[in-house]
């Protein structure tokens, strides 16, 4: 019979990646109670199997093989843990996309991100994590591309230069192209203009 903290490394394996992954309680309901998850979990973290790095979220560590030391968390991953975890909405700010594109040279000092739940800032170990309330509309049931296609061209205003409308039209495939376009409509009259001459 297996034990319930071998199907929790099962299910870590096969459903987060495997090392690296960051978990919550929540995400094992399908194998035991609420109280059992939470007392594996716990005695886990005890024997290093996993680290605790803030309430209800934990670490399976990844080890760099030239240090043989355990990597920090990606934010990424804390951040879509943290939108399990709450039931809420959780993407990155447009900033390093605009960056990656060529569009700005804003490198924030710190990973942030716009979620549909409440504003927060989260500590794990030396980094520090910042979420950011906005409207549900900012964050559509789309394809992650598109989510931050429609901030890059958000944060480039009402008049985005040929230079950003070229990046946003080469990150996106036809299908994603006609997805920006379904859910611009639903955003400002320029936004929808923008997402157009994209699509276009």
């Amino acid at each position: 019979m297996y034990r319930l903290p071998d199907l929790i490394l099962d299910l870590i394996d096969g459903r987060f990646g495997g090392p690296g992954a960051v978990v919550t309680p929540k995400d094992f309901l399908e194998l035991a109670r609420r109280d059992a998850i939470d007392q594996a979990l716990c005695r886990m973290a005890r024997t290093g199997t996993l680290e605790r790095i803030g309430r209800g979220l934990y670490h399976f560590p990844r080890v760099d093989p030239s240090r043989g030391i355990s990597l920090p968390p990606d934010p990424d991953l804390v951040a879509a843990a943290i939108g399990r975890q709450t039931g809420s909405a959780v993407v990155p700010t447009s900033a390093p996309l605009s960056r990656q594109l060529g569009l700005s040279a804003q490198n924030p000092a710190r990973p942030a991100y716009e979620t549909t739940g409440r504003s927060r800032v989260v500590r794990v170990g030396k980094q520090t994590i910042r979420l950011k309330r906005v409207s549900a509309r900012r964050i559509p049931n789309a394809t992650p591309f598109v989510v931050r296609a429609l901030g890059v061209l958000r944060e480039a205003g009402p008049e985005p230069g040929e230079a950003t409308i070229a990046a946003v039209r080469a990150l996106l495939t036809a299908e994603e192209r006609a997805e920006l376009l379904k859910h611009a409509r639903y955003e400002t009259s320029w936004l929808a203009a923008a997402a157009m001459r994209v699509a276009g």
